[in-house]
């Protein structure tokens, strides 16, 4: 199995959030205190916890989907893939790089996170098209079941 294909377009995400990536890095090392959330709080690192637990799930439980299912060429419409279309960006994008900055002290991930977002909704389209000649009928059925079909 090609890494091309494990991958997906998330190397096309990556590139699209490296720039964003250094430039925020970058701006944080020379104003961190523009950046910094406050310590952060209690309440606030207990709620980035909270929100982290499952983004870590759903990340393991989609790269785990990926990497036993993808090299048999099936389509992967259980667990994380029933509720979302794209659960590793979105998890990754939402509830993991956000939430890592918050405890880090930093808003920075907020940022980042929304940028990883953008990209993966900018780059999805063309690997959904991409399942369809693959999947066929298979995928159209299951874009019809999916839970959240715009996230």
């Amino acid at each position: 199995m090609k890494l091309k294909i494990l991958v997906g377009n998330g190397r096309k995400i990556g590139l699209f959030t490296l720039p964003f990536l250094i430039a925020g890095l970058t701006l944080n090392l020379i104003f961190p205190d523009f950046f910094n959330v406050g310590g952060p709080s209690t309440f606030l690192a207990r709620i980035s916890i909270i929100m982290l637990i499952p983004g870590i799930i759903v990340w393991f439980w989609s790269v785990y989907l990926i990497l036993t299912k993808i090299p048999r060429k099936e389509l992967i419409t259980n667990g994380p893939y029933s509720i979302v279309k794209h659960p590793l960006y979105t998890g990754v994008a939402l509830l993991v790089i956000p939430w890592v900055g918050v405890l880090c002290n930093t808003w920075l991930g907020i940022f980042i996170g929304t940028i990883v977002y953008i990209g993966s909704r900018i780059y999805s389209p063309e690997e959904e098209r991409i399942l369809a000649k693959i999947y066929g009928e298979s995928w159209d059925n299951y874009c019809r079941k999916v839970l959240i079909k715009w996230l």
